[in-house]
């Protein structure tokens, strides 16, 4: 279990995807129906547990696609933004698969967790603030979709990353980013997170206290060595202490 105590916590900053809302999910099935028809004949099938987690979950998008094929030993010209959806390049693969994601939260929208909306709830009413932070550009969308962004005091996605030129995860450039708009130092802030790059991101960011959410209940090992001080199936087993005085928030 993971203890939030607010005697030294200012605020806390969560990832979207698989922390906040349920669209991890969603993220891997997209990207098994992009990744299997092209690896056809190259290599085996997208496994949307092994593979997702352990070479695109929580990297920028185009991260993603390069990482994944490196992993199979295929290489691809980067191509570009203007590529056709699903073409043979970094770029058209990742493109194809933002299509398949959009419509998939086009029609049938956003749940978020209800454990993690009472945590932010309980939190909140303690005086800490909060933040939330993703690699995808279409984090707005969503959080905004589950009816959410008013529990957030900042948000940093994969649009502000790519006009204020943050490297994506393991790199904490993201979080760091959070941390200044809230005005605080990395110590007086929890990071939350379900993927190792962002666990690994807080680490190196140097952040008070960084707890991992494994609903696979496949990755707590891994976690723990890459930086969090705790790993828990679900943000209902976490608890909160304190209050943030008046005046410090």
């Amino acid at each position: 279990m993971a203890t939030f105590d607010l005697t030294s916590l200012r605020a806390v900053v969560f990832d979207t995807d698989g922390v906040v809302t349920d669209t991890a999910r969603v993220h891997a099935a997209a990207w098994k129906h992009v990744f299997d028809p092209f690896l056809r004949g190259r290599s085996g099938p997208f496994d949307i547990r092994a593979d997702y987690l352990a070479h695109v979950d929580g990297r920028p998008r185009l991260d993603g696609v390069r990482t994944f094929l490196a992993s199979r030993g295929i290489s691809l010209p980067e191509g570009g933004p203007d590529d056709e959806p699903g073409a043979a390049t970094v770029h058209g693969l990742g493109l194809a698969k933002d299509a398949l994601f959009v419509e998939q939260i086009r029609q049938h929208g956003v749940a978020p967790f209800p454990s993690t909306v009472a945590l932010l709830h309980e939190l909140r009413r303690r005086g800490c603030r909060t933040g939330v932070v993703s690699a995808s550009r279409h984090c707005r969308a969503v959080v905004s979709s589950a009816g959410l962004l008013h529990l957030f005091d900042v948000l940093v996605d994969g649009t502000e990353a790519a006009r204020l030129g943050l490297p994506g995860k393991p790199d904490p450039a993201l979080f760091l980013e959070a941390a200044r708009r809230l005005e605080l130092p990395p110590a007086q802030v929890a990071i939350v997170e379900d993927a190792l790059p962002g666990v690994e991101a807080g680490r190196r960011g140097g952040f008070g206290q960084v707890v991992a959410v494994d609903r696979s209940g496949t990755q707590a090992a891994a976690m723990l060595a890459a930086g969090a001080g705790a790993v828990m199936a679900d943000l209902a087993d976490a608890d909160v202490t304190g209050r943030v005085p008046v005046g410090r928030r």
